[in-house]
């Protein structure tokens, strides 16, 4: 039987936090945060602001998001009644690790225990708690921001319980994410280590000086960006490979490919070229406002989500 949601408690209200906040908001949730900044009621106001167009385009219904969302004293408070607990903190271990022993003895026992980091293992910070409560702690690690991006990597610990597993998936599910299981625990996960593949290359093209930062983001946004949205690099490189499918890009394009593996660049480490790289980033990116920039990125990552749905739908 597919469990009940009705109650969130997001733990860590950075920018991932709150637009966490924001999706469990929109879709019915009654949502207690609890963060020490003392400025929480005013991020609050403006996240759910800033989310709520998007959050309609999506269909969901936004007219009372501040009424479902409540600040907590603390976490002991946040997470009293919670079915679901996503906590947002610093990528530390040792802090995790404290953390997971309290929401564990105060959150219930049927509440599951997600955590949204970006790199850490879960067996990593669970090691001291008894099997019973690191059977419902796991990864549900999103890209930002949550309440537009769909993908959720749901990552098993050594000792979370299956059960806890499926319940992930139905609970990301029921929010509107995509989550996909991970069968093995890696540092970084899936989704980050290819974002940070990808980034190496990119930084040592523009060190050789053969693009600039703004190119390369346009080599991207006009290439493997639109192909990648819509099929990923192993449908690519199927279609790629045209009738013959995988199996003719492998031996016919696979050859002069695995060359090109042995060729690909190794970023320096030196603080000169970094700070050349740094400074062309700022050039490219550093006039416009910070509100401005996430706004443009948001209303187009909207854009193409919305391409897609329609797509589907006439597919179907």
């Amino acid at each position: 039987m597919t469990r009940a949601f009705r109650t969130a408690a997001v733990i860590g209200a950075g920018t991932i936090g709150l637009s966490w906040t924001a999706l469990f908001a929109a879709h019915g949730l009654t949502v207690r945060v609890s963060d020490p900044r003392p400025d929480l009621a005013e991020a609050l106001d403006e996240a759910l602001a800033q989310s709520a167009p998007h959050l309609a385009a999506r269909g969901l219904d936004v007219t009372d998001l501040a009424g479902r969302v409540h600040i907590a004293a603390d976490v002991t408070e946040a997470v009293r009644d919670a079915d679901v607990v996503q906590e947002n903190g610093p990528e530390r271990v040792e802090f995790k690790r404290d953390l997971f022993a309290g929401l564990a003895r105060e959150a219930p026992g049927h509440a599951l225990l997600f955590s949204s980091s970006s790199a850490t293992p879960s067996t990593e910070f669970t090691k001291d708690l008894a099997d019973e409560e690191a059977a419902r702690v796991l990864i549900g690690h999103p890209f930002n921001p949550p309440h537009l991006i769909p993908l959720v990597e749901v990552v098993p610990g050594e000792r979370t319980g299956e059960d806890a597993v499926k319940a992930a998936v139905d609970f990301y599910t029921s929010v509107g994410r995509t989550p996909v299981v991970e069968r093995k625990e890696i540092p970084g996960f899936v989704g980050n280590r290819l974002q940070n593949a990808l980034t190496r290359e990119a930084v040592y093209l523009v060190e050789q000086g053969v693009v600039t930062p703004e190119e390369l983001d346009a080599v991207m946004t006009n290439s493997l960006g639109l192909r990648w949205a819509t099929v990923g690099p192993f449908l690519g490189s199927h279609l790629g490979g045209g009738p013959g499918g995988y199996r003719h890009m492998a031996e016919h394009i696979g050859a002069s490919m695995k060359r090109m593996w042995a060729d690909l660049g190794t970023p320096s480490q030196q603080e000169e070229q970094q700070e050349r790289l740094i400074a062309a980033v700022e050039q490219a990116y550093g006039s416009a406002p910070y509100t401005q920039l996430t706004e443009t990125r948001d209303r187009r990552q909207l854009a193409v989500l919305s391409a897609l749905d329609s797509a589907d739908k006439e597919e179907n």
